[in-house]
C-alpha cells in the first residue's frame, strides 16, 4: 500500500488500529481533538471501541480498569487534559499496567494556548504524578515518526509493563505529511495472561491474579519500588534512541533538540554548512530514557566548543543536556514559549553569538 496524505491527529488515531489497539477512551482538547473525532468514526467499522468519557479524570480511570483486564488500550490528550490524568497515570505505573498515552502539547502553564509547544517536557520525563515512577518518553519529529512510534508503543508498554507516553506538539497535530502504516509493527498483546484479571477460566488457572497499588507495609511499598527501579533501569540500558546529524563534520557548535523544533534545527545546519560554518545536532527520540552518552560524547569532541538546547519552552530540557555533558563545555539555552516557532535566522543569529 502506498502512501496516504494524512492529518497527524488522524494519522496517530489510524496507526493505534493498525498496531492492533481497538480501545479508546478519551476526552476531547486543543489541538488533538480530531483524533477522537476520526475514532468515533474508524473504531465502529473495525469492530473496537470508542467511548468519550465525562472528564479526563474519569478516561484515567477507565484506562486503569480495562487495561487491568488484559485490555490493549490507548488515548490521547494535550497538557491541561494530561494533568488531570496524572494520578491515574501514577497508580498506573504503580500497578505495572501497559498504556499509550499520546500528549498534544499546547502553550502552558495554566489554559495557555492552543499554538504548538514544548513545555510539558518536565511533566513527562520528570512525572507528573506522585510516587517514584517513570514514563518510557517518545517524541516525533514528523507524522510518519508519530505513526510508527505509536505502533512501536503498544508493544513496547507491554514489554515493560509500563505506561508510554508519545510526546508531540500541536505541529505533529495538525499538519499534513504523506504516511503509510508499515505492516511488520502490528503486533498481538503478550503474556497479559500472566497479571491481568481477565478471568480464572480464560487462563484455566485456580489462581486469581491481583492487580493493586496500595502497600501498607513498609517493607512490601519498598520492595514495590526497587522492582519499579529496576525497570526503569533496564529501559536505561536498552530503550535510547536518538538520531545524530552532521556529527561527522569538525562541528564548533552542537545542537540538541526535539520534536518538529528538531526539524527547524536541520534547516539551519544545512544553512550554515552552506557558509562553510559546521554545526551538528543529536535529536533524542526518547526523552525518557534520555541519550546521555551519545550527547555527551558529541559534546566532547575536540572541535566543539559550545552546547545550545533549543525548545519551545523556557528551557526545560537544559538540566539533562547539562547532565549529559557533566560540565565538559559550556551548555546554553535558546527558545520561545508562546507559541511562535523560531526561525532558522534567528537561530543561526543566536548560534554565532554563543560561539564568538
Amino acid at each position: 500500500m502506498g502512501k496516504i496524505l494524512m492529518k497527524g491527529n488522524e494519522a496517530i488515531g489510524e496507526a493505534a488500529i493498525r498496531a492492533g489497539c481497538l480501545n479508546y477512551f478519551a476526552y476531547p482538547i486543543t489541538p488533538q481533538s480530531e483524533v477522537a473525532e476520526y475514532l468515533s468514526r474508524r473504531m465502529p467499522e473495525v469492530g473496537g471501541v470508542f467511548l468519550q468519557a465525562e472528564s479526563e479524570i474519569a478516561v484515567g480511570n477507565m484506562l486503569f480498569g480495562a487495561a487491568g483486564c488484559g485490555a490493549r488500550v490507548f488515548t490521547t490528550s494535550s497538557s491541561p487534559g494530561i494533568s488531570l490524568m496524572s494520578e491515574a497515570i501514577s497508580y498506573i505505573s504503580s500497578a505495572q499496567l501497559p498504556v499509550v498515552f499520546v500528549n498534544i502539547v499546547r502553550g502552558g502553564p495554566g489554559l495557555g494556548g492552543i499554538l504548538p509547544s514544548q513545555a510539558d517536557y518536565f511533566q513527562a520525563t520528570k512525572g507528573g504524578g506522585h510516587g517514584d515512577y517513570r514514563l518510557l518518553v517518545m517524541a516525533p519529529a514528523s507524522i510518519q515518526e508519530a505513526v510508527e512510534m505509536v505502533m512501536t508503543a503498544f508493544p513496547l508498554a507491554e514489554k515493560y509493563r509500563n505506561p508510554v507516553m508519545i510526546l508531540g506538539d500541536g505541529l505533529i497535530g495538525q499538519m499534513m505529511e504523506p504516511v503509510e502504516f508499515p505492516e511488520h509493527l502490528r503486533t498481538e498483546p503478550s503474556n497479559k495472561d500472566d497479571w491481568a484479571t481477565n478471568g480464572m477460566d480464560t487462563r484455566k488457572s485456580s489462581k486469581p491474579n491481583l492487580v493493586k497499588t496500595l502497600f501498607l507495609n513498609a517493607e512490601k511499598l519498598e520492595e514495590h519500588n526497587v522492582i519499579l527501579k529496576a525497570k526503569y533501569d533496564r529501559m536505561k540500558r536498552e530503550e535510547v534512541r536518538y538520531e545524530p546529524y552532521n556529527t561527522d563534520t569538525d562541528y564548533q557548535a552542537l545542537i540538541v533538540s526535539f520534536g518538529t523544533m528538531s526539524r527547524v534545527c536541520r534547516t539551519v545546519i544545512d544553512d550554515l554548512k552552506a557558509e562553510g560554518f559546521e554545526t551538528a545536532m543529536i535529536r533524542p527520540q526518547t526523552l525518557f530514557p534520555f541519550p546521555e552518552e551519545p550527547i555527551k560524547q558529541a559534546a566532547l569532541k575536540e572541535s566543539c566548543k559550545v552546547i545550545i538546547s533549543i525548545e519551545l519552552n523556557m528551557g526545560q530540557m537544559v538540566e539533562d543536556v547539562e547532565r549529559s555533558v557533566q560540565g565538559g563545555r559550556p551548555v546554553h539555552w535558546y527558545g520561545k514559549a508562546g507559541g511562535d516557532v523560531p526561525t532558522p535566522e534567528e537561530i543561526i543569529d543566536v548560534i554565532k553569538s554563543f560561539v564568538s
